[in-house]
């Protein structure tokens, strides 16, 4: 933050301190902002602090020399701290120079700034730290490997931790927890028995992710004590979900606990703790339940099924994983409990054998109810239940009628075309536009007769329910009539004429038609025109649809736009590139998608620069069309736009970079990659395979560290590839360290023959002996 950017928090006096903190970080006076970081103002010690983050070389320097020989005052302390670790230059060699020499509260401070900057080129000097003799060195050095990452450090991790020193034990249990490495589960199992220590312990097994945690915590989830229960059941929901993230499939881990949990039958501890704790807990619990797959759980999971969403969520997820085990006591609960209970039961049925107390529940009080057992019918194919559903044509409730329709379009049958001819001459208006949009859905040319009847019915919108349904009735009458009513005196007729012309590929008559409605006097007829003439592609309309792009109406000049963009010729281009300039955004943002589409390089400048617009949607539209070109520049695009202040550009760019071929695209989200916070979504985009992908991630991964090694071969893994499996066993002989490590933890994972036999080569004869560990130790999994 600037201090300009500050200025609103400062008093007069403030101000002009500020002014002069501007003056000389701009004129390189590093010596006297140095001399301000004590400033008894807090506002203008921020500023400071932001001037001299702003510094080179030379403020690293005397910022170093002010930590170690200007420590009279604890905020210029806490300054200095707070201006090395976000100075923009390279301070990291500097600090680590200090180490050798400098007084114990100076090295705190050191590991602390090289936490704070996340350092990977000075990692040896912080685990160096973290032995120092002295605790409190050593625990901000455990807390500067947390932020860096901790997997280059195993060894002093594992080294505080069994030291029986608290001060250093506890905080290197989340950090050796959060490493991911194999050598972590072994020393933090050995502190569950340790009560000052097991509750951290059991936390950080469930971080690590790895398989050979599964015993131990269900061990501690058949404890008694509800609160250890909870503890044990959030552990192992945690680990699944990491073990998920790095392999992309957590089978292994479901069936692990499921075989432990049998023989120490946890399931009734669960169920006894899942009236108590947090919804993360209860959430957790709900999840081993369903792992468990013990039927005596549905009651309990049924009842979660209203309750807040995390919970119910967890709860409908156990359910789904005891299946059809468990559905007769589903279809108890729904024939004997109340409306709520129902609305949570019927997702869950799953045979068409329930279709008689589905049907039931076609007549409850609660609207909600019966638009999900319209949905549990069709999606079961209770094919016998279609009558049933007619009747709720006429529903109060328009989203039950709509329910209804849905699930007669999904079972058919003999009597779905003699039930909605019947239906489309009933006395309710309801009914009858839905009769129409079902017969339209399956185009039965027995009911004709039945749409041209309608085309005169007195309510409008049967009547546009009629003209919907003309092009999918396979005979000469329905076109006339479509073309009749393009000429009808109202306008909505019309509209919905153009609309329905759309459908009509092929026949000149109707291209005449909607060229004719491009000029009609309702602004509706003309965008359904446009519309219809851009979908059939008829290029000879061009002309005419460009005259649309001055329409007073918006709606008209932008579907004038959306259907120039569906003609290839040299007119509609020429017109696009021109829309995409307009001042008018709706018509702005509809041309670039067009240009996307057609995919002209002379259009690739203009969609680079609106894809620099001041206006996020604009930025969206503008990098969706860019997929289509190849050249340098749409990678630069895409790169830029992962790191856009707006989510959806940021994932959209992602995306689309995950779906680009050739190693500049690999490259560029590895890049992304060392500098996320949030490594998942760049991992998963890396884990898509395209051509250069592969070669890529093995290209990386020969000079990786510690921190981004896991991620890259994580991403290989989740292939399930022959040919990435291939580059894991390739790196296995490689001469990074950091890479073989991770790469065995990634051919683990996959535990195919072939993987496993590199696993028990390299724990016998890889040079390094913490490579040999790791092997072996994922060879006892």
């Amino acid at each position: 933050m600037t201090a300009t950017a500050n200025r609103v928090a400062f008093s007069p006096e403030d101000l002009r301190r500020v002014e002069e903190i501007e003056r000389l970080g701009r004129g390189g006076g590093v010596e006297q902002l140095i001399d301000m970081l004590d400033d008894p103002s807090w506002a203008v010690r921020r500023a400071v602090v932001a001037a001299l983050a702003a510094g080179g070389s030379e403020a690293v320097g005397r910022l170093c020399d002010a930590l170690q020989q200007r420590r009279d005052s604890e905020a210029r302390i806490a300054a200095t701290v707070d201006a090395l670790a976000s100075i923009a230059a390279d301070a990291d060699a500097a600090l680590a120079a200090l180490v050798p020499s400098a007084e114990v509260a100076v090295l705190a401070d050191v590991a602390q700034i090289l936490g704070r900057r996340r350092t990977t080129s000075e990692i040896r000097a912080v685990i160096a730290l973290s032995r120092h003799a002295d605790d409190n060195v050593a625990a901000s050095a455990i807390e500067a490997l947390g932020r860096i990452g901790g997997r280059a450090a195993v060894d002093s991790l594992v080294d505080a931790v069994n030291s029986g020193n608290f001060f250093r034990a506890f905080p290197a249990i989340e950090v050796l927890g959060r490493s991911g490495d194999p050598r972590a589960v072994a020393p933090l199992i050995a502190l569950l028995e340790q009560p000052q220590y097991a509750m951290e312990a059991a936390r950080a097994l469930g971080r690590t992710g790895d398989l050979g945690a599964v015993p131990a915590l269900v061990n501690l989830a058949s404890k008694s004590a509800s609160a250890v229960v909870r503890l044990a059941a959030l552990s192992l929901s945690d680990l699944h979900q990491r073990y998920q993230e790095r392999s992309g499939n957590a089978d292994v881990v479901v069936e692990a606990i499921r075989v432990d949990a049998r023989s120490s039958r946890i399931a009734r501890n669960l169920m006894l703790a899942l009236g108590e704790g947090e919804p993360a807990e209860k959430a957790a619990i709900c999840f081993l339940l369903g792992v468990v797959r013990d039927p005596s759980a549905a009651p309990a999971l049924s009842a979660l099924l209203d309750a807040p969403a995390p919970i119910a969520a967890a709860a409908a997820g156990a359910l789904r994983r005891l299946g059809p085990q468990v559905e007769s006591q589903i279809l108890d609960g729904i024939r004997t409990g109340d409306s709520t209970h129902k609305r949570a039961l019927l997702p869950f049925v799953s045979s068409i054998a329930a279709s008689r107390d589905v049907v039931a529940c076609l007549a409850d009080a609660d609207a909600d109810v019966r638009i999900l057992a319209c949905e549990a019918l069709g999606r079961t194919g209770a094919v016998a239940a279609v009558a049933a559903l007619f009747p709720l044509l006429a529903d109060a409730d328009p989203r039950v009628s709509y329910a209804a329709v849905a699930a007669i379009q999904s079972l058919g049958g003999r009597e779905t075309d003699q039930l909605a001819i019947a239906a489309a001459s009933s006395d309710d208006v309801r009914v009858r536009r839905a009769a129409l949009r079902i017969l339209a859905y399956f185009g039965s040319p027995a009911a004709l007769d039945v749409f041209l009847t309608a085309l005169r019915d007195p309510d409008e919108r049967v009547r546009e329910a009629a003209v919907h349904g003309l092009p999918f009735m396979d005979d000469p009458r329905a076109f006339d009539a479509l073309l009749a009513a393009a000429k009808d005196p109202l306008e909505r007729t019309r509209a919905t004429a153009m609309r329905s012309l759309g459908q009509c590929v092929g026949d000149l008559r109707a291209s005449a038609y909607l060229l004719k409605g491009l000029g009609d006097r309702d602004a509706w007829v003309r965008y359904y025109a446009c519309q219809a003439l851009g979908k059939l592609a008829f290029e000879p309309a061009a002309e005419a649809i460009i005259k649309l792009l001055g329409d007073p109406a918006g709606q008209v000049r932008v579907a004038a736009v959306e259907a120039l963009s569906c003609l290839r010729g040299d007119v509609a281009a020429s017109a696009l590139s021109a829309a995409a300039a307009d001042a008018d955004s709706d018509v702005q943002r509809a041309a670039l998608i067009g240009l996307g589409v057609a995919q002209r390089p002379d259009s690739l400048p203009l969609i680079l620069s609106a894809a620099r617009s001041a206006d996020p949607a604009t930025r969206l539209v503008a990098i969706s069309a860019l997929p289509g070109f190849r050249s340098a520049a749409v990678l630069s695009a895409f790169r830029d736009a992962a790191s856009d202040p707006e989510e959806s550009v940021r994932t959209a760019s992602v995306g689309f970079l995950a779906a680009m071929t050739g190693e500049p695209a690999t490259r560029t989200l590895i890049g992304l990659l060392a500098m996320a916070t949030s490594p998942e979504p760049l991992v998963t985009a890396l884990s898509v395979h395209v051509e250069g992908r592969i070669a890529g991630l093995v290209a990386a991964l020969s000079d990786a560290d510690d921190e981004l090694a896991p991620l890259l071969t994580s991403a290989l893994a989740r292939m399930r590839r022959p040919d990435a499996t291939a580059a894991l066993v390739q790196i296995m002989t490689g001469r990074n360290l950091a890479a073989r490590k991770a790469a065995a933890s990634a051919l683990a994972l996959l535990g195919t023959r072939e993987a496993l036999a590199v696993l028990r080569t390299a724990a016998s004869e890889d040079p390094d002996p913490a490579v040999r560990q790791i092997c072996s130790l994922l060879l006892a999994r």
